[in-house]
């Protein structure tokens, strides 16, 4: 990982929702720009059928997206980490960005409440982009 490209892990529970959404919005934002990782603390067997739908309508297809563990590895080598309701399962290590964003979980929402998280998550995921690349 060359200094240039910074490293975000989004982490949520299942990594079937908001670190999906997220993940799905920075790649799509950043290109290859930024290196984009999504894990879960206890993942679920598919992303949220209602996510994957609310990011279609934006042009971002996730349907091919698996929910993967949360590894220690995943962490060390992440420049930042950004959890969202995984409590303390994210594990700390010195000298890493933390975020803990406070979202709604799309699990069982309607596709009317998962789209006001995917643009609430876009938006986070825009001040983000911004504060890792400056004037880029």
């Amino acid at each position: 990982m060359s200094i240039s490209t910074p490293s975000v892990l989004f982490v949520c529970v299942h990594n079937a929702g908001r670190s999906q959404m997220a993940a799905g919005w920075l790649t799509h934002l950043a290109g290859d720009r930024v290196e984009v990782r999504s894990a879960g603390s206890e993942p679920a067997a598919a992303v949220h059928p209602a996510v994957v739908e609310a990011m279609l309508e934006v042009g971002i297809d996730i349907s091919a997206n698996t929910p993967t563990v949360l590894t220690s590895t995943a962490v060390r080598e992440s420049d930042v980490c950004v959890t969202m309701g995984c409590g303390d399962a994210c594990p700390v290590f010195p000298g890493k960005r933390y975020l803990d964003w406070t979202l709604s979980d799309p699990a069982g929402a309607d596709l009317e409440a998962v789209r006001t998280i995917r643009d609430e998550i876009r938006a986070r995921v825009e001040t983000l982009l911004r504060e890792l690349l400056p004037g880029r």
